[in-house]
């Protein structure tokens, strides 16, 4: 499929425009809080989907999945990858230098221009910024409502935008699949390992709260972890 401008028509129709302002995060393990300023920046109300997916990239990960479920399977260096082919596709200006190595396993030399005007992905700080509109709650509404999650999923991802979105009009924050971030979770201790938020199809409640932060390596994939886009302003 030859990459013209519909898939950048299609997103930025959508994109939905965050204003600026802060966010504590906290780590649950080290029981650590900080404060972030979140500056305004532009967020996709769903997670990159199937259909979006090989649109741009010419194919997605084998699934039984309809197209309009997110896109799982994917790793944090191939999410980046993603949002740099969007970009240049769209022909806006990549986010990402993928380093002298761009091999590397670790994903150590991947550097983000924060000037660009490209597609990527959230920081940590802008995703549970975003997630809470505006709450204080565990989650921005009754979970049955807002989120597939184990109680109601049946043991598989759905469609995106079917539970009730936040009060800014993202859908899927919470369940249905996990989302990439930008940030290291936590270099000293874990090393390249990169955050993830949000909660899946398969997590009890626990798992599928505003705060509840998770981690693994930039090769990473699982059926449950996908992405969503950013855009800074």
């Amino acid at each position: 499929m030859s990459l013209d401008l519909t898939p950048h028509q299609a997103i930025a129709e959508r994109m939905i425009e965050i204003p600026a302002g802060e966010i504590v995060l906290r780590d649950e393990g080290t029981e650590r809080r900080w404060k972030v300023e979140v500056g305004a920046f532009r967020l996709a109300p769903y997670p990159v989907t199937r259909e979006l997916y090989r649109a741009v990239h010419g194919e997605a990960p084998t699934s039984s999945a309809g197209p309009r479920t997110p896109v799982t399977e994917i790793s944090w260096k191939e999410a980046v990858r993603f949002c740099n082919l969007l970009s240049q596709a769209t022909g806006l200006q990549p986010c990402y230098s993928m380093g002298d190595n761009p091999d590397d396993p670790d994903a150590q030399d991947v550097l983000l221009d924060g000037k660009a005007d490209g597609y990527r992905l959230p920081s940590e700080a802008e995703w549970e910024y975003a997630c809470r509109a505006g709450t204080s709650g565990v989650r921005y509404g009754e979970l049955d409502e807002i989120a597939w999650y184990r109680g109601n999923s049946g043991g598989e991802v759905h469609d995106v935008a079917t539970r009730a979105p936040n009060a800014w009009g993202l859908y899927d924050m919470i369940g249905n699949a996990w989302e990439w971030c930008w940030d290291v979770y936590d270099p000293e201790v874990y090393g390249p390992y990169r955050v993830f938020r949000g909660g899946g199809a398969y997590d009890p409640p626990r798992g599928c709260r505003a705060s509840c932060r998770r981690k693994s390596h930039p090769t990473f994939r699982v059926d449950d972890l996908g992405f969503r886009l950013a855009r800074s302003r």
